[in-house]
């Protein structure tokens, strides 16, 4: 077998798990976007994907996708969901003409999702937003809850942060 077939097996293994498969893993989130407009408190991100990467550090070293729509439909859990501890993130840019702006990290709150362009409340933390940007991505903080890649479903906060190496 090819590496690559191995590959698409191991891919199509991870994507596939059922719904009874629930396991914890700290996963990071990956959004990106055709191009993005901000103001002083919020950042919309146009031409959204269809889906959010996540992906999950070592030992796990899980890879997959959920729909995006999916994602902020989450957003809203239980007492332990991003809406009572927002996250981090990172709003990295790629400019092909011009200066490339430096990256954002702001709090992400309230995601209103309408088509293709999603908006979040934002407190920035650090860097600037600029007003208009080109290509995207929005890289966002751990997001540890149970879940199986299908379903993103349960959520579960760890009560501690493991130090990464």
């Amino acid at each position: 077998m090819t590496s690559a077939a191995r590959r698409t097996r191991h891919w199509t293994a991870v994507n596939k798990l059922s719904e009874g498969a629930l396991e914890r893993i700290d996963a990071l989130f990956v959004q990106s976007a055709s191009s993005s407009s901000s103001d002083e408190r919020t950042v919309t991100l146009h031409g959204l994907t269809d889906s959010t990467v996540y992906f999950a550090d070592r030992p796990r070293r899980e890879v997959g996708h959920i729909p995006s729509h999916r994602f902020v439909e989450l957003w809203e859990g239980d007492e332990n969901g991003f809406s009572v501890d927002p996250p981090n993130a990172v709003l990295s840019f790629l400019e092909e003409d011009g200066p490339t702006p430096e990256d954002a990290v702001v709090v992400l709150r309230n995601p209103h999702l309408e088509g293709h362009d999603l908006t979040y409340t934002v407190d920035v933390l650090e860097g600037t937003l600029p007003k208009r940007t080109g290509p995207c991505a929005l890289f966002i903080d751990v997001f540890g809850r149970t879940f199986s890649p299908v379903s993103v479903a349960g959520i579960q906060r760890p009560s501690r942060r493991q130090t990464r190496r």
